[in-house]
């Protein structure tokens, strides 16, 4: 026979393009389309809700075709039509067309069109415009979106991502508006066609049943008239019924679809249209519910759930009613789909206890598993806190963007820091926007990892990042592909079903021991350094606020601010979102970060004034090592004494410091400074810890391949400035308790000004940093090559600390050329270690050289893309060498440089709330139960990564103490003057007290 095979596969292309999906709104005898009349308001400023709409707009006459829409405005549209009387008992439907482009929906204009007593109905997007209709009159008020395609001109610089800089000019044309009847026939001929299609083009050229199919396509589109469409499509769907009937074979892999939209609470756009965007989202999905029995939804995220609570709370009611009836799925038990490295470990539970609770409030459900397919790389604490609240599973998807080795798993037991193991899915399928095409399941099947193990993986379904979710047509390919030769088995159902099976099937599943690392998105540790800072300091004010605060209420009864702190947890923890705190959003969304997090600072620390003077006043150490240093009280050093979680006074200072000549020196260590102001010799317990120029800037062109704000590649490595120079140098005497050499250093068009402090009783070396920045594609990073011969780092993360190497023996090791440490890193050799420490960087590379180890921070970068003026400007920040330290040592230290004591007027004279009498455990968080009983809650954790027993000591009078879950739940009675803890256990106590009456 004659390979023909090109022929009728172009013949199909052609005619599904240009006569068969053409004709799914045509009818026989019936006009086309009947056009929408079109009215138009442009709300003047920020977006409005629906009732004031109506009462300010003012309508304009407005043809299909004319320009809307400038970059981020709302224009309303009212449109009105009448179904001819023709169209009785057909499917009749609106059909709009904003002026979309085909390549990504979600990501440029969008609209949610509503009834005019202001009932959503529906959202419209590109490949979803259609709009249901149920009346013969038809009048529709429509909320269009004018947002810009950000990423439009392949990766370029764009003004788009700022309303005060994007361009005026109208961005968008109406090209539809208007009535249609949606051909059925014609509608499921195109699916047919297209599933059949996919289906061929993936299967071999030896395989008989592509050949089936192609024959099959071909007398279907023999029976098709191309002039006439509707007429013939009947004839040509029947030709397909033997090919679409043939069951899948028995050993067919088997794809869990779940409809999804991922929506990105902030990325390419501000977070008051993630508001929008979610009800759109929301309202398309309420609706393909009602259509499709079937069909299931998952959706994480409970911030966004809150928005649409707030904003439109009938399609929150069709969310709740949808959860009822077993198609909606609340997922993740998250407040926001958080990034998962740079947190700190109480935000993080934060996340799973806010999210959770939402979620059991609002819909009765226990979420069982963590949903988080996009963040960049997963902490090894995640386990942990994934089973301490209560999830039994965890998904991802980001690690298939690995630029050098593959993950060899998909279905796997991942193991953290502290042995906790949580069973994880890592969908083969490569995508948590799938639309159920041939080619993604056939992927899906090839890539899979676990084959002869298991024989299920999961498919998310739906358009994502912008958001829109899944569509009719996603649904009907699913129901087409559920049990069809030569396909995978497509099933839709919930997650939690899909790892009840995985997990049934495959329990002995291979474990995976660490961080899940991701090797990309490696500049996200530094990028908006600013926003960074925000997060860090409003994480450790909040810990200050919530301690004091519940002293307070424990010792004189103070009101405990909890809605003032709930609500300030969740403003933190939305900006914690996996494309916020990275920094690779637009300008909008990290200027606007930048002033939530200046309110943040002034409110908790309100909060926490107003707590700490109703003690008393005194020292306040918020930090779980009892202190003794120098603090600065109005611009002065005092030496200050105080212990963990406590009220101190002034005390006699230790160890003075003294200058001479270029050296500061306090008995503990020495410091020589060169005449750039560079550290040429730090010496303690009589070793030199430095290996060359120390607190050395180091400026390296950072151009990367593709994703400006997101990575940093190796190739940076190979060509750099030390900034030596100094414009000034400055020795400053500040007393016995204070030295301080001030450089100043300029470079390209920036400047950076250091004070370098050493205090009387501490080895701890400060560098107070502020850095006028304006430099293009380059990175600033401060090194410390230290005289200390390390196999591995240290790095704290959530709740303990994780060990990497320091070579780079393998593709594993040397694709962590950039890594994410939260307070401090360390290195060490037998007898000897130095700590780095931080307030507010993450990003670091760690390695060695020869006999040397160095350690560099990364403090700053310029990237272009999406904000083209990233980091430019003003940033403040300490860092700190911390010589001859073990890792407990650096653990405290990390803690005091980042909670730095409080002075205040006055001498209380209380015991902590709570005490430990080992330095193996650390107090996280102190504070009054959410659940408003008064009891006190503890978080605490082993810190050295060995085994741990202690007494805790309340200073109250406690009736009794459970261990519970994270969310506080009572799990058993405990002992509070024996309690033991594994390596990075995470522990959290509930006391319940005595009530003291007058």
């Amino acid at each position: 026979m004659h390979d023909d095979r090109r022929l009728v596969e172009d013949r199909l292309s052609r005619a599904l393009t240009t006569r068969v999906i053409p004709a799914i709104y045509q009818s026989p005898g019936y006009q086309s389309a009947v056009p929408f009349t079109v009215e138009m308001w442009r709300v003047p400023d920020e977006p409005i809700p629906f009732a004031q709409a109506m009462e300010d707009a003012a309508w304009e006459p407005f043809k299909i075709g004319d320009w809307w829409g400038a970059p981020w405005s709302t224009t309303w549209f009212r449109v009105k039509a009448t179904v001819p009387p023709e169209w009785s008992g057909e499917h009749v439907e609106a059909v709009f067309d904003l002026g979309f482009e085909d390549a990504w929906p979600g990501n440029q204009a969008e609209a949610l069109v509503y009834k005019l007593d202001g009932t959503p109905i529906k959202g419209v997007a590109p490949r979803n415009k259609h709009v249901p209709v149920s009346d013969i009159s038809v009048e529709f008020l429509i909320e269009a979106a004018a947002n810009p395609d950000i990423l439009k001109h392949d990766f370029q610089p764009t003004p788009f991502g700022d309303k005060k800089t994007a361009p005026p000019a109208l961005m968008y044309r109406l090209d539809k508006a208007e009535l249609a009847v949606l051909n059925e026939t014609v509608w499921h001929l195109s699916l047919d066609l297209e599933v059949l299609r996919d289906l061929m083009l993936e299967l071999s050229l030896d395989d008989p049943r592509r050949h089936e199919i192609l024959r099959a396509i071909e007398r279907s589109l023999d029976a098709l008239d191309p002039h006439d469409v509707p007429t013939t499509a009947q004839q040509a769907r029947d030709e397909l019924v033997d090919v679409l009937s043939r069951p899948a074979h028995a050993s067919a892999h088997t794809l869990s679809a779940i409809g999804h939209a991922h929506i990105d609470s902030a990325w390419l756009w501000p977070l008051r249209e993630t508001v929008r965007k979610a009800s759109r989202s929301f309202a398309n999905v309420t609706w393909l519910a009602t259509q499709y029995p079937e069909f299931v939804f998952a959706a994480s995220q409970a911030q966004q759930y809150a928005w649409v609570k707030e904003n439109q709370p009938k399609i929150y009611e069709r969310i709740q009613q949808a959860a009822k009836n077993g198609q909606w799925r609340p997922v993740g038990g998250m407040w926001v789909e958080s990034d998962a490295n740079l947190p700190g470990g109480e935000a993080l539970a934060r996340q799973l206890t806010h999210g959770k609770r939402f979620f059991l409030d609002e819909f009765g459900i226990e979420c069982e598993e963590v949903w988080l397919p996009d963040s960049f790389g997963y902490t090894a604490a995640f386990p942990q806190l994934a089973t301490l609240a209560g999830a039994k599973w965890f998904l991802t998807q980001k690690l298939s963007w690995n630029q050098t080795n593959k993950l060899p798993h998909h279905t796997f037991w991942w193991e953290g820091i502290d042995g906790s193991r949580v069973f994880t899915h890592f969908p083969p399928v490569d995508t948590y926007n799938a639309e159920i095409l041939g080619k993604e399941l056939s992927h899906a099947v090839r890539n899979y990892a676990e084959k002869g193990r298991g024989t299920r993986s999961l498919l998310p379904f739906g358009f994502g990042d912008g958001g829109g979710g899944p569509t009719r047509d996603m649904v009907e390919r699913a129901r087409r592909l559920r049990n069809l030769e030569g396909s995978p088995k497509v099933e839709i159902e919930p997650p939690h079903e899909f790892f009840r099976k995985a997990q049934a099937e495959y329990p002995d599943a291979p474990v995976w021991s660490g961080e899940l690392y991701l090797e990309l998105h490696r500049a996200t540790y530094t990028t908006q350094s600013r926003t960074k800072a925000g997060n860090r300091r409003s994480e450790h004010l909040l810990r200050e606020a919530e301690l004091w605060a519940a002293t307070a209420a424990v010792h004189n009864g103070h009101d405990y601010p909890y809605d003032d702190l709930d609500g300030l947890w969740k403003t933190v923890l939305l900006h914690q979102f996996h494309d916020i705190l990275p920094g690779n959003s637009i300008a909008w969304v990290h200027q606007e970060a930048e002033q939530t997090y200046a309110d943040v600072a002034e409110r908790l620390t309100k909060i926490t004034r107003q707590a700490q003077e109703s003690l008393g006043g005194g020292v306040f150490n918020t930090s779980p090592r009892d202190r003794a240093e120098v603090v600065l009280q109005d611009g002065k050093p005092i030496f200050a004494t105080a212990p963990a979680s406590g009220i101190g006074t002034e005390g006699e200072p230790k160890n003075p410091v003294t200058i001479n000549g270029r050296v500061l020196d306090n008995g503990l260590v020495r410091v020589e400074f060169d005449e750039n102001g560079l550290m040429t010799s730090v010496i303690t317990d009589g070793r030199e810890t430095l290996a060359g120029p120390g607190n050395l800037l180091q400026l390296h062109p950072d151009f990367p391949n593709y994703w400006d704000a997101w990575d940093i590649d190796a190739h940076y490595q190979r060509k750099h400035t030390d900034l030596v120079d100094a414009d000034e140098v400055t020795f400053e005497d500040h007393g016995p308790l204070r030295a301080t050499v001030r450089v100043v250093r300029s470079f390209g068009r920036s400047k950076v000004t250091q004070l370098i402090s050493l205090n009387a009783g501490s080895k701890r070396i400060d560098v107070d940093t502020e850095i006028d920045w304006h430099e293009s594609e380059k990175i600033l990073k401060a090194a410390f090559p230290l005289d200390v011969h390390a196999e591995r780092s240290a790095a704290e993360i959530q709740f303990g600390h994780v060990h990497r190497p320091t070579h780079t023996n393998t593709s594993w090791d040397a694709a962590r050329f950039e890594v994410y440490a939260h307070r401090w890193v360390h290195v060490a050799e037998p007898g000897f270690g130095v700590g780095v420490l931080n307030d507010s960087t993450y990003g670091h590379d760690i390695t060695r050289h020869g006999r040397a180890s160095v350690v560099r921070l990364s403090l700053v970068r310029a990237p272009h893309i999406p904000d083209p003026y990233a980091d430019q400007g003003m940033h403040r920040f300490r860092y700190a060498l911390l010589p001859g330290a073990s890792i407990g040592d650096t653990l405290a230290e990390g803690y005091a440089l980042n909670l730095p004591l409080r002075v205040l007027p006055g001498s209380a004279d209380l015991r902590p709330l709570v005490s430990i009498d080992s330095d193996a455990v650390a107090v996280e968080s102190v504070k009054l139960a959410d659940d408003r009983s008064g009891d006190v809650v503890v978080r605490l954790y082993e810190c050295l990564g060995g085994r741990a027993r202690f007494t805790l000591t309340p200073g109250f009078e406690c009736v009794r103490a459970q261990v519970t879950d994270l969310l506080e739940r009572p799990q058993r009675t405990v002992s509070l003057e024996d309690i033991e803890l594994r390596p990075f256990q995470i522990l959290t106590l509930r006391m319940e007290r005595r009530e003291i009456t007058e």
